[in-house]
């Protein structure tokens, strides 16, 4: 790493800049009204190859350019020119270590919570352990919040973009007062749905299950790769909407994302739940993909070096 992650360059409108000095006018859109659609990308450093990989790269590209086109802003950049711009900041602050890269579309310029344009992008890389505090613990505390989810007639949780994390940032709020480390909501019609910035899985009998898109749940990358994974390991996986009290007669249960990675839930609201086995199998069978060792799933990794 060349530059402490205060000092780190990031790629701002086209330059690499030193974090401090890139700028945003406060009147933006994405300043004043969270305009922006954008990416979490993970990527692993391999000691052994001497090789950084950037985890299912095209497939964080195609739905970047979903959530601009829902949220109806332009996206200027194809994905080859998103993809240099994130391997030439991350090369340029010499980084051998996992990173999370935040990879972000905005609107710049001086419109209102109606503009289409002027589209910017930003990418930041940052150690992953750097990154917040839940997306770094062994096993998590959760309650099931008393907010909502956001729904697919109010706020899109397809988008991925900056606006809706308001409502993670409510849920997640609430948990840390009331003592936990983070929380589940559930949709609009009472069902479970995901956490702040990742996605639930439980398991029962063996057998994983996770709610359905349908049931207000973002369209992850980290879930499906979770779902193709135990598949591949002879698990089987069921996507249906589960009801609450399912929660509290769980055999195991952990949330998942780019950030979190796999991260079993040691309890849902006070109610304890059992060793994370199969949870922790999974957990090590994605790490040994996204760092490169297993091969069945190289065509998913996009090497930086």
């Amino acid at each position: 790493m060349k530059y402490e992650v205060s000092n780190r360059l990031i790629w701002f409108k086209g330059e690499l800049l030193h974090v401090s000095d890139a700028k945003i006018n406060v009147l933006a859109p994405t300043s004043q009204f969270g305009l922006n659609v954008f990416e979490g990308i993970p990527c692993y450093w391999n000691e052994e190859m001497q090789q950084l990989f950037a985890f299912r790269l095209e497939d964080h590209y195609e739905r970047l350019i979903r959530s601009a086109r829902l949220i109806q802003i332009d996206c200027p950049y194809n994905k080859t020119e998103l993809t240099k711009a994130l391997v030439d900041v991350v090369v340029a602050n010499e980084y051998k270590e996992n990173l999370s890269v935040r990879q972000t579309l905005f609107i710049d310029g001086f419109g209102s919570w109606g503009a289409d344009g002027p589209t910017e992008m930003f990418v930041a890389p940052i150690p992953r352990g750097k990154t917040s505090a839940e997306y770094n613990k062994k096993g998590l505390h959760v309650c099931v919040s008393s907010w909502k989810r956001v729904s697919e007639n109010a706020l899109s949780p397809r988008i991925k973009c900056g606006a809706n994390y308001i409502n993670s940032r409510y849920g997640q709020r609430e948990a840390l007062r009331n003592g936990y480390d983070t929380c589940v909501f559930l949709n609009e019609y009472g069902k479970v749905s995901e956490g702040p910035g990742s996605c639930f899985f439980m398991v029962r009998n063996n057998r994983i299950v996770t709610p359905k898109f349908t049931d207000a749940v973002l369209e992850s990358i980290t879930r499906d790769t979770v779902i193709r994974l135990a598949r591949n390991l002879g698990i089987e996986v069921e996507e249906r909407t589960i009801d609450r009290t399912e929660l509290y007669t769980a055999d195991e249960a952990f949330l998942c994302g780019s950030a979190m990675e796999l991260t079993p839930l040691l309890s849902i609201d006070r109610y304890d739940l059992g060793e994370a086995k199969i949870s922790q199998n999974l957990h090590e069978a994605y790490l040994e993909v996204v760092s490169g060792k297993n091969k069945t799933f190289i065509d998913w990794l996009t090497k930086i070096y």
